[in-house]
């Protein structure tokens, strides 16, 4: 067993090399946890980085005729507890260390929540607002060209992230498809999820991330006396998740009081109603202009009191400025990677709880998985079966996050890493390292 030279190497190696870099804030992140559970230095070597990364540039013939070459990235970061799992985002920020964060994330939160997946990532740096839906085509069929072998349904299953939906996983799954020999092609379509249901998708997956932050928040709600029937939320970020988390609460009867997004904020004391605001930002594309509401700036959306708040956007909302400006009993993490760890310090302090993200938005990949093995076993479920085993399974993740920041004495998001990496530890325990 090595020492622990091996792991002041590993922090230290980490820590000359600290930055503002995302996958930075990963790292002190983990390094604190696993010095509070007391991780095996071996494996805190292994997890440190990750175990493939994967850079493509690609070219694409646009509608106008003219090749534009593309950048894109694959992180498959752990795979000791299952195949590489996680979504695919275009967006103009990706980069490879934001891919590498988000990747080591998913492997925290396939473990958190107790199934057979490691942590992968991957996008293309893009803005798909500048592209025809013909040009989108081209250029994620392009992508899972290039990617080739690296991904497969046994080995690294994509799905939707930022900006990435039901429709890109259809044309991926088309695409790798003709990869494979025509008597297995029907037995490889579990090599993405979130796919439409006549493609083999699963019911529920749509609003899956926001029902597993619904069913973080009930839990949270009970423990701690809050009756979600008069309660209050607000909303930054009103895509898949930040939607689906609204119209879910509003079904206890929570009022949104002020939602945010890229087009701008909006509040209304009497409450929004989000249904109507979906329908917006469907027909125009952001909440910006919605009638029944009012415009606010950026720091009076993050100022509006409330009981909750649910980061649903990008990373490093809630830093150490913006932290102080909440005004707020929770803050549930929908987006991955919202609170900066300056942030962090700044809610436990002023004694705002907080979901983190890799328990809270994990009912996404939950549901992915189910996805996953129904595809195995040509099945569909009913809504209702999909619902009932999500809700177990996000329970028994929130229970034992609590019960290890107990016992553990620490916060929920040191304890939902303490959780991760104790289930990873005993992978690694058994199986050993090769050779």
């Amino acid at each position: 067993m090595i020492t622990d030279t091996v792991r002041t190497r590993t922090i230290s190696r980490a820590r000359r090399r600290r930055s503002e870099s995302l996958f930075d804030s990963v790292l002190g992140q983990y390094e604190k946890a696993a010095r509070i559970y007391g991780l095996d230095p071996d494996v805190q070597e292994i997890l440190a980085r990750p175990m493939t990364e994967i850079t493509v540039n690609f070219p694409v013939r646009l509608d106008s005729g003219q090749v534009e070459m593309f950048t894109g990235y694959r992180v498959q970061h752990n795979n000791v507890l299952g195949p590489f799992k996680g979504g695919l985002r275009f967006h103009p920020a990706v980069d490879l260390d934001e891919v590498r964060a988000l990747a080591a994330w998913m492997t925290w939160k396939c473990a958190v929540a107790g199934i057979p997946f490691g942590g992968g990532k991957g996008g293309i740096r893009i803005d798909p607002g500048r592209y025809s839906p013909a040009e989108l085509e081209k250029i994620t069929r392009r992508f899972v060209y290039a990617l080739g072998d690296n991904i497969g349904p046994e080995y690294d299953i994509p799905a939707p992230d930022v900006n990435t939906n039901a429709q890109i996983m259809a044309w991926f799954l088309d695409t790798y498809l003709t990869s494979v020999p025509p008597h297995l092609r029907n037995a490889c379509t579990h090599v993405v999820t979130g796919k439409p249901l006549a493609s083999g998708g699963s019911r529920g997956r749509d609003k899956a991330t926001g029902q597993g932050v619904v069913n973080c928040i009930e839990f949270w709600a009970a423990d701690n006396g809050l009756d979600l029937g008069s309660a209050t939320c607000t909303v930054q970020g009103f895509g898949n998740v930040g939607s689906w988390s609204a119209r879910l609460l509003s079904a206890f009867g929570t009022r949104l009081v002020a939602v945010e997004d890229v087009t701008g904020a909006i509040t209304s004391d009497a409450g929004i109603d989000p249904e109507a605001l979906t329908r917006h930002v469907s027909e125009t594309g952001g909440v910006a202009g919605y009638p029944a509401a009012v415009a606010i700036d950026h720091e009076a959306f993050l100022r509006t009191r409330a009981d909750i708040f649910i980061p649903a956007a990008l990373e490093k909302q809630i830093d150490q400025t913006t932290a102080e400006w909440l005004s707020v009993a929770l803050v549930a993490e929908g987006a991955n990677g919202p609170t900066t760890p300056e942030g962090g310090e700044i809610l436990e302090r002023r004694g705002i709880s907080v979901l983190p993200d890799i328990l809270c938005n994990s009912g996404g990949v939950v549901v992915s998985y189910f996805e996953w093995l129904q595809n195995k076993s040509s099945e569909y479920w009913p809504l209702g079966e999909v619902d009932e085993k999500l809700r177990s399974t996000i329970a028994e993740s929130y229970m034992s996050v609590s019960e290890a920041a107990a016992r553990h004495e620490t916060d929920w998001r040191t304890a939902a890493y303490i959780v991760a990496l104790a289930r990873l530890e005993g992978a690694y325990r058994n199986r050993g390292i090769f050779p």
